[in-house]
């Protein structure tokens, strides 16, 4: 199994990008990311892999790349589609340098889902936009 890394340019956070790609989704379905480039190492990434987020310079959600197909951009150029189960999956933060396009990421070097660590004390009791900007710095 082999995961994508990817830079989530212009979104603020999770929200921002659950909202960007709803829209997407429902504008023109199936929900995908389209990339200039198709990762040579399909079969891999097809093999249980994820996008990775990086979302303000930490690596944030992941979601599941369900199909890697030929697609068309509205300028109608050939490019790549990198098909997304909509679900979101919050990780454990993990502050990320920038780089362009997308990047291969292998399994032992991926961050562990948020959920993996179980719930944390207290976390319920904080105001939604404080647990919103603790995640956003990966602090949770």
């Amino acid at each position: 199994m082999l995961h994508v890394m990817k830079l989530a340019v212009g979104v603020r956070d999770i929200d921002d990008l659950r909202g960007w790609q709803t829209e997407r989704a429902h504008v023109d379905p199936p929900l995908r990311h389209r990339t200039r480039n198709a990762p040579r190492r399909r079969e891999e990434v097809l093999d249980g892999g994820s996008m990775y987020w990086v979302v303000n310079g930490t690596m944030l959600v992941r979601q599941r790349i369900l199909d890697i197909v030929e697609d068309t951009r509205k300028d109608g150029t050939a490019c790549c589609g990198l098909v997304l189960d909509p679900e979101l999956v919050q990780l454990e933060g993990r502050p990320t340098k920038p780089f362009q396009g997308w990047r291969y990421l292998k399994a032992e070097d991926a961050p562990a889902d948020l959920s993996a660590g179980g719930p944390v004390l207290g976390m319920d009791a904080l105001p939604a936009e404080l647990r919103r900007e603790l995640r956003a710095l990966g602090l949770i």
